[in-house]
């Protein structure tokens, strides 16, 4: 292999990065304008964490971080937010948002990195930033595979799809196929975490934390049943605004997960039991901030925040819910390995006359 530096921009927690490492790429730096990304990305990856703003970033600063590495990658996940289905029903003109994967083309224009990679929800293929980004790419040389992911199907405990991108100044690339036959499920990954109680925390683990339920949210998971709805409680327990027509169409709140199934997609909340099918299969709480980044593929020891600090769940919610699942950073690194491997034997049986020496 040769020698590889990679860049993560918007790298949040460091899930891509994480997995990309996984893979033999050395990242040598994240970007994230959130400071709160420091920790978890410096501590679990030994990588640089750099708090600052894409947009501002120069084109010199990126080239010193990628030095004279033979091979230089610039990977990330522009936040996922503004090309999301449900922000798709009120923001038609367009977020100030979208213009981070303007700055992320930008970027690739004017350091021509050897390969890049980017990974966000589905729906970005329907915005004309998206068309731009990949018309960029094309235009500057580059080879570009596209395709719609079912996380799933690469070892992943989720019913989760992503648009993952990957372009290369080097020759045709593409995902690498998927490598399991049926999906993880909820209880091959979190069947043996240790129980505990709503409001509670394990003793060992600070973020095994589970949020509090008010008295008659503990009524309602109660009355729950895994893969259940709300629709199946009794009459007094259902949310006044369920009772009404436009509230019928939202059963998948205040659900649990099925042991036997992959679970559904994490989002930013998961930790709350009304806020999607986050309810435990089994004991009566939502499931827990570790739970939550396990079934994002991290590892059950990677620490979130430094030893003694306090538990936020919004801002641990958000660091998990939003990160690029470590699962799909391996799946990406091993197709960039891959890739490369396959291209430097394409080069060395061009150099020695279509004969490898020996």
């Amino acid at each position: 292999m040769p020698d590889i530096a990679c860049v993560d921009l918007f790298c949040g927690a460091g899930g891509l990065t994480h997995g990309l490492i996984a893979k033999g790429i050395e990242v040598v730096a994240g970007i994230d304008v959130d400071e709160t990304c420091r920790h978890p990305f410096e501590f679990n990856n030994a990588a640089r964490f750099i708090n600052e703003d894409v947009g501002r970033l120069t084109p010199k600063r990126l080239n010193d971080l990628f030095g004279s590495a033979e091979v230089r990658i610039l990977a990330g996940c522009a936040p996922c937010q503004p090309f999301s289905t449900y922000a798709q029903r009120y923001d038609v003109v367009g977020s100030p948002r979208w213009g981070l994967l303007y700055q992320f083309g930008r970027l690739v224009e004017s350091t021509l990195p050897d390969l890049v990679t980017m990974e966000n929800v589905p729906s970005v293929a329907k915005h004309a930033v998206f068309d731009d980004f990949v018309e960029t790419l094309e235009k500057k040389g580059y080879h570009v595979h596209r395709s719609i992911v079912d996380c799933s199907l690469y070892g992943l405990p989720q019913s989760r799809r992503r648009m993952v991108l990957l372009a290369s100044k080097l020759g045709p690339i593409q995902l690498v196929a998927p490598t399991h036959d049926r999906p993880r499920t909820v209880r091959e990954v979190i069947g043996d975490v240790a129980p505990i109680l709503q409001g509670g925390v394990h003793p060992r683990d600070p973020l095994h934390t589970a949020s509090g339920l008010s008295e008659l949210n503990l009524e309602r998971i109660r009355a729950s049943h895994p893969g259940g709805t709300w629709r199946d409680w009794p009459k007094h327990l259902v949310a006044d605004c369920h009772r009404r027509e436009a509230g019928r169409t939202y059963p998948g709140v205040y659900g649990r997960m099925v042991w036997d199934e992959p679970g559904p997609t994490l989002t930013t909340q998961f930790y709350g039991y009304g806020n999607g099918r986050f309810g435990h299969p089994e004991q009566d709480r939502a499931i827990s901030l570790r739970e939550g980044a396990i079934l994002q593929g991290f590892p059950k020891s990677y620490s979130f925040i430094p030893k003694g600090a306090p538990v936020h769940f919004k801002v641990l919610g958000r660091l998990i819910g939003n990160a690029v699942p470590v699962t799909l950073g391996e799946v990406i690194g091993q197709s960039i390995t891959t890739h490369l491997r396959t291209q430097t034997g394409r080069t060395k049986r061009k150099q020695y006359g279509g004969h490898l020496c020996r």
